[in-house]
């Protein structure tokens, strides 16, 4: 998400490095390709003005402190910015209620509503460790409530059974008297998709909503719609009490309009991203750490997260082991590192929150594709336990067995060879110290990053 933005902010920011003072010429100069990046990213025209309008009152006149350069001054009045454009903080569900609290779930037609409902079952489920229901009061798409009651199951979550000859009305009302009867913490209920202009699908969950009385009301929108999904957003906000949005398809969408808009427009803030199809692909929504992303900051905070919910403790005491006597990383434990990666959300998920990430090549992130990690997998997988602890016995026949149990080629073994070679001498680093010298390292590639 945002790749086209963030790399066109990112250049016009570094053309600013060189320069000795902000003036009002170079000011203006940077400005006008940030708005044009802006617009080229499908964010609103009118937020677009007033962003740009209050970056440069800021900029204008700012004196520069000796030790930061003209362009990190206004990286930080940028970041400023994006981060008052999305909302400043996170905004968390309200589960504030007499159990269950109610969320109801409404979205255009295709919007991916339905899965959403189950991702966001289990993110309560794991994450706030709450028990859960879902109901599908979507009696017009025939495979809709059987499509609900499987992806219940896959998450975990209980299912309450409903029919298409049913009315919503009534589904809904049932659905929470059952959560309530079975003492349990949260009914998430999933509506038809509708759109905005059909006035009796409107009124129809204008009706289940007054019958419900939910908690939260959140809208489901694909980003990748751009423009129109803030246009659906906000007749839906007029039509019902929204307090919240959910935008999916993140994974998919470069440009990232919709998400820098929305806010402003509708003046409900976004409290999710879908970032893939899988059950666990939803991210809570961190508007600075979404603008840290776009400025090449990386987001370490969010990586950290994950990596703490992922990563398996006996394996991470284990190399931490290994790191502190600077020895004894093998094949074994490389692959035991890629398939934590896939576990994380995949090396293009994590790729996104490193710092500096706009700055690698096309080519050398190919390299690091999940499709890449998979391959890497399966040649470890064909090798035996003395190959992946001992490395260096494997030659000219070795290497041609393994690639024909992988399914691969002998120079893609060769590279997998070389690339385990460089990943043990960091790991020896890490061992001596190495830690202190990677986060000063860090550091340096994130000027202007605010403190």
């Amino acid at each position: 998400m945002f790749d086209n933005l963030s790399g066109r902010l990112q250049a016009t920011l570094k053309r600013l490095r060189g320069e000795g003072r902000l003036t009002e010429d170079n000011i203006r100069t940077a400005l006008r390709e940030v708005r044009t990046a802006l617009l080229e990213a499908d964010v609103a025209l009118p937020v677009v003005k007033d962003f740009i309008e209050r970056v440069r009152v800021k900029a204008v006149g700012r004196e520069v402190a000796s030790s930061l350069s003209p362009g990190q001054v206004l990286i930080k009045l940028v970041y400023d910015e994006l981060v008052a454009l999305m909302g400043s903080a996170n905004e968390k569900l309200n589960l504030a209620a007499r159990p269950p609290a109610v969320i109801l779930v409404a979205g255009l037609q295709g919007s991916g509503k339905t899965t959403t409902v189950a991702k966001l079952a289990r993110f309560l489920i794991q994450r706030e460790k709450k028990t859960v229901m879902v109901a599908s009061v979507d009696v017009y798409r025939p495979a809709a409530i059987e499509q609900l009651q499987k992806l219940a199951a896959s998450v975990g979550s209980e299912f309450f059974p409903s029919r298409s000859d049913q009315l919503p009305v009534e589904i809904a009302r049932q659905a929470v008297d059952a959560a309530r009867k079975r003492l349990l913490d949260v009914v998430l209920i999933d509506s038809a998709g509708r759109l905005h202009v059909d006035e009796a699908m409107m009124q129809e969950i204008r009706a289940v909503h007054a019958a419900i009385q939910p908690i939260e009301t959140l809208f489901v929108v694909d980003s990748m719609t751009g423009q129109d999904a803030v246009t659906a957003a906000q007749a839906f906000n007029h039509a019902l009490p929204l307090s919240g949005l959910i935008l999916t398809k993140t994974d998919g969408d470069a440009r990232g309009g919709a998400a820098l808009s929305i806010r402003q427009v509708t003046g409900r803030p976004v409290k999710f991203l879908g970032v893939g199809e899988q059950s666990d692909a939803l991210e809570a929504f961190y508007p600075d750490r979404v603008a840290a992303r776009i400025l090449g900051m990386g987001d370490i905070l969010g990586l950290v997260e994950e990596v703490t919910r992922s990563a398996d403790r006996g394996k991470a005491r284990e190399m931490s082991r290994k790191l502190a006597k600077g020895k004894g990383f093998d094949l074994a434990d490389f692959r035991d590192q890629l398939r934590q990666m896939e576990k994380m959300g995949g090396m293009a998920g994590l790729m996104e929150k490193l710092p500096g990430i706009g700055e690698v090549s096309e080519a050398a992130k190919a390299q690091l594709s999940d499709q890449r990690t998979s391959r890497l997998v399966a040649i470890i997988n064909s090798m035996t336990p003395q190959e992946r602890h001992t490395p260096e016995i494997i030659r000219g026949s070795r290497k041609r067995r393994i690639a024909a149990g992988s399914g691969t080629a002998v120079q893609e073994v060769n590279r997998l060879l070389k690339q385990f070679d460089q990943m043990q001498k960091l790991m020896k680093r890490m061992g001596k110290g190495g830690w202190q010298r990677m986060l000063q390292d860090v550091k340096g590639r994130l000027p202007g990053f605010p403190g």
